[in-house]
């Protein structure tokens, strides 16, 4: 990989200099870090890198700077509150990427947060074709958010609810005292509407089928709500005679219809559950009147190069710099128009085109180029949304800025990250300062200046073991990157000579269309470790996490497991359950031996948790066996105190001032809002009756509170050993019992979901599937990773990973690479076959990449 041309680190250059650096594992850091840089913080998984670059640097800087807004606008304001540092001076004006998902609205989309839409719909505005005698529409037209330009039915969601009557009754045999009308509310509110029928004259106990239609149309699909008597204490024919008679009833009811109802509830109630219950008599369908396009008739009329507004926002970006850069050829003229284009409308549509293709060019270089326009961000990976805000940052020209960066090259192929390189540098050499965190070998060797932090992770880190140039790391003898950076014979982890295993049989996907993955057949060897490869958006992740399982579960009726064993959080809701649209489906077929593919096991970043009732032990499982070991204490005993009075999710337990959470939420209105720990359990979550019974003179907070690597060397439960052990060998030996599950990184989630799998009893017919399992870390955890599913081959298993680094994938038995490119221009395998022969394989663009860790690996 070619080095960025380097700024000169002069020493009179400015510095920003941290003095008692204390957050988090932080050991009183003091440290001087060059400015106009590219700076490179590195360390093992938990090694304290985030908690200087982000916890302390970033965060002082925000805070100086919500010193200077006014108390009601820092309201508005997300904040990340004050870091525990004693000092920093030289610090400029600051501007955090991390890889993390912001709360953007469902209408956000990739065009809209480039502010590229802009762009495009004043270019149609100015520069479209319109039908003849079409007045000009203005660019808040072409806009699917303003009410100007929404499709008037859907209001530019594209689809619109309905409630089908076959849902509404779905057994027509029943009568309406037998709950024909199965989506009316159950209880007292629906026999209050049942009660309301029978004053209006309907008979409710013959079958629904003979309830004439006029009747059941009203029933179903009246919007009106009459003022009914109801009478509650009468049978029928007394409630009819009390009707004419004008008796007065027990109390008056409002009627509403089956299809009202429903409405009003999904769209009104304020319970969840009544909602979720409203949304399953509905059914979500494409807009009729703009078929799902979400404008007016009026905008989507209008075309630029032969097409409206909302064809080129499902295009690939890279397919539409194709369609614009035409509009810069001299002797261009806008389709559909007869003879030249006007003057003024020439320099205007090159104007515009010229702004839209500088905006695309460096999310391009990015390496996502095959995202459309009108890709939600809300499905983009939180890799794909850090370097989406990078280019816009690229493009704002800003002088004078640190720049904080988490993992920038995490999910690039390393053809992409040389694009990654040139944005960081342009950054750098127009006057700011780049700090990043970062594990990617090549993209560290880049770097101006490296800060490496060490030497283990939680309370073993927290300490720089170097702070300079590249070079002088190479004499830092405590730093594990040197040994990788450096070739130095003493790296931890001796990788074994392997011979490739060949596998014993394999599965093949047949005619396989998902995405951009179209008519593609593959196989994949079993008993072997799989490494899929390509450029970003070539379809490895389709492939491997979508299609893959889904024909499996399909065609050879196997046990699909996205692991989420061990833990009781359930996936929050969305506002709107029917707002997903249509599903992406997997047309093809897979065949292979059932025998040995039973069960397949998904292994992905999701959280394990969303809440900080869920955490590590819990996940697991561990925090089951060691409750029961508390229980059965000669004191929990006399007590009478079972398992799950040691659990803070149990009232008898918990702290009842903070229900078990530990900590208190303080709102401070133009302050950020903080977490205090409970003044009534200091943060423990229990009770103090619960924490008077200890197991070896520790309570259950105690235990919480353990580090994993100290929880093994103090427990002597051997199954309690079994789960930690797991935890230990994929490097979380640092990570808390107790850590909450949202303050875990995907990489961290990955790993501990791959812990319960290892705990586990092997099985031969497994098959485990991993989407870029090294993604997010150090060299040294990903060699310990490593060998871990060399471990699940050699008991018989199947992995087949998704993977970007060369390293890990130069030790794989077979190598599927899909391209030649990205969006459209991917999901066809390039090459395929042992390491060595992909390497060789001139049409791949990740053979030189293999090429240079297969020779640096026969090297070492």
């Amino acid at each position: 990989m070619d080095a960025p041309a380097r700024s000169p680190l002069d020493p009179d250059l400015g510095r920003v200099r941290v003095r008692g650096a204390r957050e988090h594992n932080l050991k009183s850091v003091d440290l001087d870090i060059p400015r106009d840089a590219l700076v490179a913080f590195t360390g093992i998984s938990g090694s304290g890198k985030s908690s200087l670059a982000f916890g302390t640097i970033y965060a002082e800087s925000q805070r100086r700077y919500f010193e200077s807004v006014a108390p009601y606008a820092r309201r508005l304001m997300s904040q990340v509150g004050s870091p525990d540092v004693d000092s920093i001076e030289g610090l400029p004006p600051a501007v955090a990427l991390p890889q993390q998902r912001s709360g953007g609205s469902a209408r956000s989309t990739v065009g809209s947060a480039t502010t590229i839409a802009n762009v495009l719909r004043m270019l149609y505005s100015r520069v479209g074709t319109y039908p003849e005698g079409a007045p000009m529409l203005l660019a808040e037209d072409f806009s699917m958010n303003t009410v100007q330009g929404a499709c008037p039915t859907c209001h530019g969601l594209g689809r619109v609810h309905d409630v089908p009557e076959a849902l509404m009754v779905p057994d027509d045999s029943l009568t309406i005292r037998e709950g024909a009308l199965a989506a009316w509310p159950t209880a007292w509110h629906g026999k209050q509407l049942r009660d309301s029928l029978i004053s209006l004259g309907y008979d409710i106990d013959i079958p629904w089928r003979d309830v004439p239609r006029e009747q059941q149309e009203w029933v179903l699909f009246t919007d009106e709500s009459p003022q009914v008597p109801v009478f509650t204490d009468r049978e029928p024919a007394e409630v009819r005679k009390a009707v004419a008679e004008g008796v007065e009833p027990r109390y008056m009811s409002t009627f509403q219809g089956v299809r009202s109802f429903v409405l009003n509830t999904f769209a009104g109630s304020k319970s969840a559950r009544m909602r979720e219950r409203a949304a399953s008599f509905m059914v979500s369908v494409r807009c009729p009147e703009c078929g799902g396009r979400r404008l007016k008739p009026e905008a989507l009329a209008v075309m630029f190069e032969g097409r409206d507004i909302v064809e080129l926002a499902a295009m690939p970006l890279d397919d539409v710099a194709a369609v614009l850069r035409a509009v810069l050829e001299p002797d261009w003229t806008p389709r559909g128009t007869s003879g030249t284009a006007a003057p003024e409308q020439l320099l205007a549509a090159r104007r515009l085109v010229t702004d839209v293709l500088a905006r695309l060019s460096p999310i391009i270089d990015l390496g996502l180029g095959s995202l459309s326009l009108d890709r939600a961000t809300s499905t983009l990976s939180s890799g794909e949304l850090q370097r989406m805000r990078l280019a816009t940052q690229v493009l704002s020209q800003l002088f004078g800025v640190v720049f904080v960066l988490d993992e920038p090259s995490a999910g690039l192929h390393p053809a992409d990250t040389e694009s990654l390189l040139r944005i960081l540098t342009t950054l750098r050499d127009t006057g700011n300062t780049v700090y990043f965190v970062e594990h990617s070998l090549d993209v560290i060797r880049q770097a101006d200046w490296i800060v490496d932090i060490g030497p283990g992770a939680g309370t073993e880190g927290g300490a720089v073991l170097y702070s300079g140039e590249l070079e002088g790391l190479r004499d830092a003898s405590d730093s594990v990157t040197r040994r990788y950076l450096f070739d130095a014979p003493d790296v931890e982890l001796e990788r074994v000579a392997r011979t490739r295993r060949p596998g014993d049989d394999r599965v093949e996907l047949i005619d396989v269309s998902r995405h951009n993955v179209r008519d593609l057949t593959v196989a994949f060897p079993l008993g072997a470790l799989t490494a899929v490869t390509g450029v970003s958006g070539s379809g490895k992740s389709t492939l491997v996490v979508q299609a893959l399982p889904e024909l499996l579960q399909a065609s050879l009726a196997a046990e699909v497991d996205e692991h989420a064993s061990g833990t009781d959080e359930r996936p929050a809701a969305p506002e709107d359950p029917l707002s997903q649209g249509t599903v992406s489906v997997t047309i093809g077929r897979a065949r292979g031996p059932k025998e040995r593919l039973r069960r397949i096991v998904q292994v992905s970043q999701r959280p394990i948790g969303r809440t900080s009732r869920s955490n590590v032990a819990t996940y697991t499982g561990l925090f089951d066996r060691v409750r029961a070991l508390f229980a059965a204490t000669p004191e929990a005993r006399g007590r009478r105190y079972s398992a799950s009075r040691f659990s803070f999710n149990v009232a008898a337990g918990r702290c009842p001032t903070c229900k078990g959470e530990g900590t208190m939420e303080v709102e401070l209105l133009f302050l950020p809002t903080v977490h205090a720990p409970c003044t009534t359990c200091g943060g423990s979550r229990y009770n103090p009756e619960t924490l008077e019974i200890e197991l070896d003179g520790k309570s259950i907070a105690d235990v919480l509170a353990m580090s994993v690597s100290d929880a093994r060397a103090w427990f002597t439960d051997v199954e309690v050993h079994r789960h930690l052990d797991a935890l230990i060998d994929v490097g979380l030996g640092y990570v808390a019992l107790g850590q909450p599950a949202p303050q875990l990184s995907g990489g961290e989630a990955q790993r501990v979901k791959l812990a319960s799998e290892l705990r586990r009893g092997q099985r031969g017919d497994t098959l485990y599937l991993l989407d870029e399992p090294t993604s997010g870390l150090h060299a040294a955890d990903a060699d310990r990773l490593l060998a871990h599913l060399h471990h699940l081959v050699d008991g018989g298993s199947t992995v087949i990973m998704v993977e970007h680094d060369m390293r890990i994938v130069a030790e794989a038995d077979w190598v599927v690479d899909l391209g030649p490119g990205s969006g459209d221009a991917g999901g066809t395998v390039v090459a395929e076959g042992t390491p060595e022969q992909v390497a060789s394989d001139g049409a791949s663009r990740t053979a030189p990449y293999l090429a240079a860790a297969l020779q640096h690996t026969a090297a070492a």
